[in-house]
């Protein structure tokens, strides 16, 4: 029986404000509507988005990934840098779809917080949208929950998820990769979404010390990084790679994407037995953001190799006839200044590693029982 004593308890006593998030939810229409093309079909008041395909393939296939931005997000909210974290949400999900060959067509977003201000929700959706554009991708969709309890005061985690398309007969798989192919590295503009927790435990960031703490390491300038201050540097955004990867597609044979596990992590899942990747160590500068991460926090390089991308931020294989080409079309569609460069070749296994050339403390294990921080995961 109800105690009349008692003060009614409300959802929004609870820490769930139904009526600020409807009015926030409405804030989030006309930004995703922005991106819509016409193959968006809007049904008001659906519980799910629609695209229609149409009938311009031949035999389609559907493409789907998914993935979070880890805890680059604790970063991005000492830093005041929330919309940021839109783009690495968009660009590392539909990276790692047209590592397939596929044309991203829509993306939905999952925002979990407890208290998040509304109007940094609304910049985080306004990066989204940003990104999606820049993609040529709909923004179909999203969710955003308040998690009071799950989540400390403030905390916001956030996930994406995003459908593309490739006929059968043009899927990259790797399949065609063999001894003598040319490895071609596209260059990261730093961690991309990967190694955060590393990263932070070098200046032990985002561990609840304090924020004004955190803001000020982030605010230190260090010569190394060009001027630029610790915080610009580990919050620049995932960078787009689908018009890259599209501008080389009639030579591509395999392409991975370095995320969570670095080279040894990645490289490996287009490489099919009997053959192997061997890198040349000495092709490249690694980017100062990693040389400095690795000097103050007395990190080993093969663990180097293991946590970040290292400056490659793709790695794909073409045929040795198709390496000018390839390498001109990426060049001329990259906004980096770093251009693209010859990583390595691909050899035969013959048995040994399936990646040479880099630091590695061990070949790493295919059957491991846990992911990796931040590794991708097929299932």
């Amino acid at each position: 029986m109800t105690d009349p004593a008692r003060p009614s308890l409300t959802y929004v006593g609870s820490g769930v404000d139904l009526d600020a998030r409807e009015a926030t939810a409405r804030r989030f229409g006309p930004i995703a509507r922005a991106t819509h093309g016409p193959q968006v079909i809007d049904v008001p008041g659906a519980f799910a988005g629609l695209f229609a395909l149409g009938a311009s393939y031949r035999d389609p296939v559907l493409v789907a990934s998914t993935d979070g931005v880890g805890t680059k997000v604790l970063l991005h909210a000492v830093h005041g840098s929330i919309r940021l974290a839109g783009h690495d949400i968009v660009n590392n999900n539909v990276n790692d779809l047209v590592t397939t060959g596929a044309t991203p067509l829509f993306f939905l977003d999952y925002i979990a917080t407890n208290g998040l201000p509304h109007d940094e929700r609304v910049a985080l959706v306004e990066g989204i949208a940003e990104a999606c554009r820049e993609n040529g991708v709909a923004l179909l969709g999203g969710e955003t929950a308040d998690m009071p309890d799950i989540y400390r005061p403030g905390d916001f985690d956030l996930a994406g998820f995003v459908v593309g398309v490739v006929e059968r007969d043009e899927v990259v798989d790797g399949s065609r990769i063999e001894p003598g192919d040319v490895l071609l590295a596209v260059p990261s503009n730093g961690l991309m979404t990967n190694g955060y927790s590393l990263a932070r435990e070098v200046w032990g960031l985002g561990k609840g010390l304090d924020a004004t703490r955190d803001r000020e390491v982030l605010a230190q300038r260090y010569e190394e990084l060009g001027g630029q201050s610790l915080g610009e540097a580990l919050t620049a955004p995932h960078p787009p790679f689908w018009t890259s990867i599209r501008a080389v597609l009639p030579y591509l044979k395999g392409a991975a994407h370095i995320t969570g596990g670095g080279i040894p992590g990645n490289l490996p899942r287009i490489l099919r037995d009997p053959v192997a990747a061997q890198l040349d160590e000495a092709s490249w500068e690694t980017p100062p953001l990693f040389a400095l991460i690795q000097r103050e926090g007395g990190i080993a390089p093969a663990e180097m190799y293991r946590a970040f991308n290292m400056g490659a931020g793709m790695i794909l294989a073409v045929a040795p006839g198709d390496e000018a080409a390839a390498r001109d079309a990426l060049a001329a569609t990259l906004a980096s200044s770093t251009p693209p460069w010859r990583i390595g070749e691909v050899v035969s296994r013959e048995g040994g590693a399936v990646v040479r050339g880099i630091p590695l403390e061990a070949e790493p294990d295919e059957a491991r029982d846990e992911p990796q921080d931040g590794a991708k995961e097929t299932r």
